[in-house]
């Protein structure tokens, strides 16, 4: 999509918002209000007894607490794989010894640039935890099974959260069985 023009809005630490003036592939020019976000990474890290993390953590911008996935945004353009494992560790005090892609997620294509890598952990051990300053996080494992009921009935709203569960389960099915 050609880029025509581009009106800088806002620069701040996380975000940049932009006006893009873009042809369209059928030839129309538009104006679109674009939010640029470096990405991030969530893992669905489950452990020997078939119990994944979930946190309780306070989102300001969703008045209250969500249930989540530990995950965190990419720090100076550090590849998602290394992001995902510094986010283990410092929200769920974890250290994985086998880890699966399940390939990235768009969290809101219209008007955000944020990509979400998502990836499963598994053959999990303990290491100190380190939240963020700004965290407000409650550390909980769920039966799997439960999390994805939670997942279902809508408990669970955060939508990486979501998709990295759903992508998530048939592959513990396949990995439980091959046991």
């Amino acid at each position: 999509m050609p880029l025509i023009s581009l009106t800088s809005i806002y620069s701040g630490r996380v975000i940049q918002v932009n006006i893009e003036r873009v042809q369209l592939p059928n030839g129309n020019v538009a104006d679109l209000e674009i939010i640029h976000h470096p990405g991030g990474a969530a893992v669905v890290a489950i452990d020997e007894h078939d119990r994944v993390c979930l946190l309780r953590q306070f989102r300001h911008a969703a008045n209250g607490w969500l249930w989540e996935l530990p995950a965190g945004k990419i720090d100076n353009r550090e590849p998602p794989f290394d992001t995902v494992q510094r986010e283990l560790e410092e929200e769920a005090g974890r250290k994985a010894g086998s880890w699966r892609n399940l390939g990235p997620y768009y969290s809101s294509p219209g008007v955000f640039t944020e990509v979400v890598h998502l990836f499963m952990a598994t053959e999990l051990t303990s290491v100190d935890i380190s939240p963020e300053e700004h965290e407000v996080i409650e550390v909980h494992w769920k039966p799997f099974e439960e999390a994805l009921a939670m997942a279902h009935s809508g408990e669970i709203q955060d939508g990486k959260s979501l998709v990295g569960l759903f992508r998530a389960a048939p592959l513990r099915t396949t990995a439980q069985s091959s046991a």
